[in-house]
């Protein structure tokens, strides 16, 4: 973990990294100009939904700005009543313990009894409860720090200028459009940064991806323009550990700009870009072939070559899937790749796939696992097929030179949806057998053919009118 020695004005990170606090709250006034805030009127941002990501999120906002109190208000909005279990509650208990600074805090604060008390089966402790001392229970091991919690939607959001995004695309849909009740006597409009990575499918009209900021859109009425993401990669505990880490916010000029200023640190580089959708699509995509690699890794005792050899088809199965979702796909190769590689490393999909394929999880269990959250890649899995399966979207086989569904050319992503969604395959190994399989065509072949054919399918990212147009030409 990086330190840090605070003094005179700044603040010096172990790393050498220099942090001037002036330049902090100009980089907060300047923001506050931007959104035309009043002197008495400070900026009130908002994280909605505390995973890790959107906890570690609202940390680091609290951690920089927090300070200015007459300036900024920074909280975070999770659901009441969510109990700790007893497992959890120990090893949080030996979580302060191990931590100086955290016993000190909690001393001073009056809160150290309550975890005793837990530790010991006197009470129960609740995860909104232990948030507001900076823990996050699907991240117990990086205590951050102390967060204004509030657990009443209406009152997190109704006056909010910044609302971050910190749910799962399974639940943003329905918590916005509760949100956008608040909202009906609102005169100004927010600002949403959405961090979900997930997607649903939708068949009609036509097949298309909904992304959570079109979920948001769709719910609240906000703007596009006013609704941004901000994506890998990085791992939320290691950004909070001040490791080295980046970001992207992608969005509309006149907000992500501004936003990628103030969110950026000496630890934490923000860029941006303008592509929103297709990158939240791929910050879901990745997650998908998370989880068979972690089934992979755990099947082969972590074997070099096995890996390797699964590595090599599934990205050829999203550069694929890539050339149907984007026009220019060759911009997205990098952050793709970075963004799988650093899920594949050590994120919660693979994690999931690792603990299905040793049988110390299994799928009857759900998505939503206690410690993790939510495993994104499951509904990702079952999205994107029901997606590629749809014969509209057909397209020419190179060897048996007849129309198929894209999803046809994905055995990776077909094996995963018989696992996890349709269990067909009860079991996990039937993911080496699709990576075994004699008649498995060279992964470069199917980046060949994603790069000499016109498999640009407008319509998967919600532009029916193009892709019907060319539905009619070709029937013509």
């Amino acid at each position: 973990m990086v330190g840090s020695i605070e003094g005179m004005g700044h603040t010096l990170y172990s790393n050498g990294a220099i942090q001037k606090f002036n330049g902090l709250e100009n980089k907060l006034d300047e923001l506050r100009s931007l959104l035309g805030k009043a002197d008495s009127d400070p900026l009130r941002i908002v994280g909605v939904g505390a995973g890790a990501w959107g906890s570690v999120f609202a940390a680091l906002l609290q951690d920089n700005y927090g300070q200015y109190r007459e300036k900024v208000q920074i909280r975070i909005w999770r659901r009441p009543g969510r109990a700790v279990d007893r497992a959890t509650a120990e090893h949080l208990f030996e979580v302060i313990n191990s931590r100086e600074d955290v016993l000190r805090r909690l001393i001073r604060r009056c809160a150290y009894l309550k975890y005793v008390e837990a530790r010991l089966g006197d009470r129960t402790l609740f995860a909104d409860e232990i948030l507001k001392d900076g823990f996050c229970l699907n991240m117990i091991d990086t205590p951050l720090c102390p967060l204004k919690v509030v657990t009443n939607l209406q009152e997190a959001v109704w006056d909010a200028d910044i609302v971050v995004n910190g749910l799962p695309s399974t639940e943003t849909h329905e918590v916005f459009e509760e949100i956008s009740h608040y909202w009906k006597e609102r005169i100004t409009v927010p600002i949403i940064i959405s961090l979900a990575k997930g997607i649903e499918a939708a068949l009609d009209p036509v097949p298309h991806i909904i992304t959570p900021t079109q979920m948001i859109n769709r719910a609240t009425g906000v703007p596009m323009e006013n609704i941004l993401y901000v994506g890998g990669p990085n791992i939320a505990s290691e950004i909070y550990n001040k490791e080295h880490a980046n970001a992207r916010i992608c969005g509309a000029e006149k907000w992500r700009k501004p936003l990628a200023k103030f969110l950026r640190q000496p630890h934490f580089i923000v860029w941006d870009n303008s592509d929103l959708v297709t990158h939240e699509v791929m910050g879901g995509l990745k997650n998908v072939y998370a989880i068979g690699a972690g089934m992979v890794a755990a099947l082969t005792n972590e074997s070099a070559t096995s890996k390797s050899v699964y590595f090599a088809h599934c990205t050829s199965e999203m550069i694929f899937i890539t050339h149907l979702l984007a026009e220019e796909p060759e911009k997205l190769a990098g952050p793709l790749l970075a963004d799988t590689y650093v899920t594949l490393l050590k994120g919660r999909n693979a994690w999931y796939g690792q603990m299905l394929a040793k049988g110390e999880l299994s799928l009857d269990m759900g998505d939503s696992i206690s410690g993790k959250g939510m495993i994104q890649g499951v509904s990702a899995v079952e999205a994107f097929y029901k997606l590629l399966s749809q014969s509209s979207l057909n397209v020419l086989h190179p060897e048996e030179k007849k129309p198929v569904a894209p999803v046809e050319l994905c055995p990776i992503l077909k094996t995963l949806y018989k696992i996890l969604i349709s269990r067909e395959q009860s079991s996990s190994q039937a993911i080496l057998k699709a990576l075994r399989d004699e008649n498995l065509n060279d992964p470069r072949e199917r980046i060949e053919i994603a790069q000499t054919h016109a498999f640009f399918k407008p319509s998967l990212l919600g532009q029916p009118r193009n892709d019907l147009r060319s539905i009619c030409l070709t029937k013509t």
